[in-house]
């Protein structure tokens, strides 16, 4: 059994900072990529970041330069540095990792529960 457990949401004035976590636990053999998702209300899920066992990112647009994510391959945990944040980065936060368990040695796509986040102006 694989679980994803998000934590750092909050809520924040705008131009400030937060840092989620989330934490890959259960028997893994592997874990090829992790990242964060979100949704706004009334909109579809969006990426907002990605991150490889080998440490390439990925980011959406709106997000460049203003959050970072990193990667603990020891303990199976990636961070998501979230500065400058915007009313409009407010959203319900998904983790995302694919990875591999022992048990069937396939790949697969895990999703955490969400933690939210929300930026007043």
């Amino acid at each position: 059994q694989v679980q994803l457990v998000e934590s750092g949401g909050g809520l924040v004035q705008a131009g400030g900072s937060l840092r989620l976590s989330c934490a890959a636990s259960g028997i893994i053999l592997r874990i090829n990529s992790m990242g964060l998702y979100r949704q706004a209300p009334g909109k579809q899920r969006e990426l907002v970041a990605t991150i490889t066992a080998s440490g390439s990112t990925n980011y959406a647009d709106s997000v460049k330069g203003r959050f970072s994510i990193s990667r603990d391959n020891v303990k199976n945990t990636v961070y998501l540095q979230m500065n400058s944040l915007k009313p409009e980065d407010t959203a319900v936060y998904y983790c995302y990792a694919n990875l591999v368990v022992i048990s069937t040695l396939r790949e697969r796509d895990y999703w955490g529960q969400g933690t939210q986040v929300t930026v007043s102006s």
